[in-house]
């Protein structure tokens, strides 16, 4: 059997050590990292949507035409 989950063994080089403790934290906060990546990208779509003019008159004019808002 080898071993405890979450014991630390000596005969694992450094970098697979830090390689673990990258993974394990990764699996810790998924929903976390997902939630942020989810609003992210939302957020650099919308940026997107609102820099092109044909789409920004979209969200300034009113559908009537006027330009004056009462």
């Amino acid at each position: 059997m080898r071993g405890r989950v979450g014991t630390v063994s000596r005969n694992e080089s450094v970098l697979t050590r830090a390689t673990n403790a990258v993974f394990d934290f990764v699996r810790l906060a998924e929903f976390e990292i997902l939630f942020f990546l989810f609003f992210f990208v939302a957020f650099l779509i919308f940026k997107d949507l609102t820099s092109r003019p044909e789409y920004n008159q979209i969200l300034v004019k009113k559908p009537g035409g006027d330009d004056v808002w009462p």
